[in-house]
């Protein structure tokens, strides 16, 4: 027995008349049919006296209203009790985050955050795109902040949020490392850092596409997959590296990180950052995250 079959038959006992029951339940004749179909079989009786002209009670149905009428009024009641607890209580919001969002955006957001909703508790995770989207799905996460897939889940809501601006990591007793900005042209031949393709798409196509755009073959000495780890490397003397801008927070020495010039003397910013949540879900708690990170996005969006 589902609430939806009570509504049902609440419906027609009220108007007697399928059409006009399915009309105030916005669904199709058969369909409410169905339903209350399955309640009688259920209960194993009949609740309905149907002919061709005319609907009426039996005396079980009369009685089965009565009771399903406080059934349905009470679920109501608890429902709108809950829905309208106010935000002041306290309640957690579980944000999933790629590197580059953890270390560059969610210092930044997370004050501000407190600061609109300060009883709310927000539990972060770090994780790459490929491990939060499923965490999304499954409803362990209401919101993530990650790099754009290939191929996205039409269960999920994409919402667009800046693109990162790319820099240089350069040992800093490389000749590179004396330079103001660098050119791809400059790092012809250089050994390079890459992040795996498979974990990191966007970060390792930006390298590539970089250098081809500039007639060039990129050489690529290491493969690595956390950015901790390629800048360590590239402080060891390994090679160099084309990071996003936050990377350069990262506590590593012997490394120096240098702007990145286009040939029309631009910065590359071509690492993108979205939002992703579960579609035609309701979380007013995420919903007023999301409008904190929108009301700022140029001046968050400068510092990455």
């Amino acid at each position: 027995m589902e609430l939806r079959q009570l509504r049902c038959l609440i419906a027609v006992s009220e108007t007697l008349h399928f059409g006009r029951a399915a009309q105030a339940m916005d669904m199709l004749p058969a369909s409410l049919g169905r339903h209350i179909r399955m309640l009688e079989d259920g209960l194993g009786h009949r609740l309905l006296l149907r002919t061709t002209r005319s609907v009426s009670l039996t005396p079980e149905g009369r009685a089965f209203v009565r009771a399903a009428r406080d059934i349905v009024e009470r679920a109501d009641r608890l429902e709108a009790r809950f829905r309208d607890v106010p935000q002041a209580q306290s309640k957690t919001l579980r944000v999933g985050a790629i590197d580059s969002a953890a270390a560059g955006l969610m210092p930044q957001l997370l004050p501000r955050f407190r600061d609109a909703m300060p009883t709310v508790d927000v539990e972060m995770l770090e994780q790459k795109t490929i491990r939060l989207l499923p965490r999304i799905l499954s409803g362990s996460l209401d919101l993530a902040i990650i790099r754009p897939p290939e191929t996205r889940d039409p269960r999920l809501e994409f919402r667009p949020l800046f693109q990162e601006t790319a820099v240089v990591a350069v040992p800093e007793n490389h000749p590179l490392a004396a330079r103001a900005a660098i050119r791809v042209a400059d790092m012809a031949g250089a050994p390079l850092i890459v992040p795996d393709r498979r974990s990191r798409p966007h970060s390792h196509d930006l390298t590539m596409t970089l250098f081809a755009q500039a007639g060039l073959t990129a050489r690529v000495a290491q493969i690595a997959q956390e950015k901790q780890t390629i800048v360590s490397l590239v402080g060891s003397g390994v090679g160099l590296a084309i990071v996003p801008k936050w990377a350069s927070r990262l506590a590593v020495g012997g490394v120096r990180f240098v702007d990145l010039v286009l040939p029309d003397g631009k910065t590359p910013r071509e690492l993108a950052l979205y939002a992703v949540w579960l579609r035609d879900t309701r979380n007013p708690l995420r919903d007023r995250f999301i409008e904190i990170l929108t009301q700022d996005l140029e001046r968050l969006s400068a510092s990455g």
